[in-house]
């Protein structure tokens, strides 16, 4: 078994019950788990693998609830960039459709190398697209081969345009293949043992775009299987409008119907879910995906978190679509979901009146990290404990970001200063990223490959 000592932290911040925060501290690590931490000077000073720590702040590695990777390859596309939600889809399903099984792969690595490279260590990604023999199995080997802890769920959409959904008819799956192939997935890949790097969930992309009979069957699928369940929801008013026209209810009565509250749900956005929304989710132990970099993108407006989370509402952070954000950057997202609740609060009647106090530095951190890890299931990650996943993110407090906040407190200025980037990110006791660097792959040539897949996706959508 081999040993990584994380030593003379300046400061870690453990996120664990009591939330410490310790100082000229250590980390030891033995195979994936962590086996101490506390003082430099009570710890080892010797390992397989010794990181020098001082001066850089130590966190539990990041954790992303929410993304759609392949999307990194239509980033800033031109006729959709001040499209709403529905409008960007429509703009954009043409061009998904020209997806090949190389394309996911790359795309995937792209998006995790964004991700690693901003302290993150485990991912959700939401694939519900698949053209041109595109299987959900390209994005777990793309996770493989860099080195990510992986929740990947299998998306689908059943419902084109032609029975009233919003996909284009030819991007659409027949339900009873979605089902088997979900089945398949299951019984390939998921692993529930604590330090899985794979968990594979259910998630049907949204109430535009499957059948009611379809989130009913995965949901039952999950449940017999014991993995958790994920779909779009309440993201914007058109979502509300669609579901009172083809429901006659609210999204919250609709995934209440439907079998799609409890703890082994989660769901994206929730940007428009009122009280009594709240008040369901807050009852089921239902989980929410928190995308505000994508919203405020969009336009699809200021999820009422403050309300939820007082409600005990559990909620983590995610990324979206690196169409709809465009960036993959976890700490960045952090900083906007504390500034982006302080702001909501002069615009919405959530919540209690807490000024600038909202949302605090370390409620975003919480957020990021072990908020992430309860909407995922996952109590084996999101904060630094003994017996704990070993996945950590180092940040240097002596580069430009942290110059005069650093001094102050590192843990509030990660947050409140310019978004950095990892020194080091450990993901299962491995350095993935080492001084900047990734480590499983060479970042350039990937860029290239992913840049003319990019070209080559926009081409065929052009000439189809």
């Amino acid at each position: 078994m081999s040993t990584l000592l994380i030593r003379n932290a300046h400061c870690i911040a453990t996120l664990d019950d009591t939330r410490r925060e310790w100082s000229d501290a250590s980390v030891l690590v033995r195979d994936h788990r962590i086996e101490a931490i506390g003082p430099a000077a009570d710890l080892p000073q010797e390992a397989d693998d010794v990181i020098d720590a001082r001066g850089h702040l130590v966190t539990p590695g990041l954790v992303n609830t929410h993304h759609h990777m392949f999307q990194s390859l239509t980033r800033a596309i031109p006729q959709v960039q001040d499209a709403e939600l529905f409008g960007w889809l429509r703009g954009l399903y043409p061009i998904w459709a020209g997806l090949t099984p190389e394309m996911v792969q790359v795309s995937t690595q792209v998006a995790m190398a964004e991700l690693l490279m901003s302290g993150c260590t485990t991912s959700s990604d939401h694939l519900y697209i698949y053209p041109n023999g595109v299987r959900l199995d390209d994005s777990i080997e793309a996770a493989r081969q860099i080195g990510m802890r992986f929740v990947a769920t299998r998306g689908s959409m059943s419902v084109g345009a032609s029975q009233g959904g919003l996909p284009p008819d030819r991007v659409v799956e027949k339900e009873d293949f979605i089902l088997k192939d979900t089945q398949r997935l299951i019984e390939t890949y998921h692993d529930a043992a604590h330090g899985a790097m794979v968990n594979v969930a259910v998630a049907p992309c949204s109430p535009f775009s499957v059948s009611r009979d379809l989130m009913r069957e995965s949901a039952r699928l999950a449940r017999h299987y014991g993995v958790r369940l994920h779909t779009h929801l309440a993201e914007n008013d058109h979502d509300i409008a669609y579901s009172r026209e083809k429901f006659n209810c609210t999204p919250a009565e609709y995934a209440r119907d439907l079998g799609w509250l409890g703890p082994d749900v989660w769901h994206a956005h929730c940007v428009k879910l009122d009280a009594p929304g709240i008040g369901l989710f807050a009852a089921t132990r239902t989980g929410v995906a928190h995308c505000p970099c994508s919203n405020m993108r969009l336009a699809s407006g200021i999820a009422p978190i403050r309300a939820m989370l007082n409600a005990g509402v559990l909620v983590g952070l995610g990324v979206d679509g690196s169409a709809s954000n465009d960036a993959a950057h976890m700490v960045n997202e952090a900083r906007q979901a504390l500034l982006l609740a302080r702001v909501g609060r002069s615009l919405q009647p959530w919540g209690c009146d807490h000024g600038p106090a909202e949302m605090t530095a370390r409620d975003a951190l919480h957020l990021a990290t072990r908020g992430g890890a309860e909407v995922l299931g996952r109590p084996d990650i999101g904060h630094l404990a003994v017996g704990q996943c070993a996945d950590l993110a180092l940040f240097d407090l002596r580069t430009l970001s942290f110059a005069g906040g650093a001094v102050h407190d590192p843990v509030g200025s990660l947050l409140l200063c310019g978004s950095p980037q990892a020194a080091y990110t450990v993901v299962h006791g491995k350095v993935v990223v080492r001084q900047g660097q990734l480590t499983t792959l060479e970042l350039a040539p990937l860029l290239e490959r992913h840049n003319r897949l990019a070209h080559e996706l926009a081409h065929r959508a052009r000439t189809a």
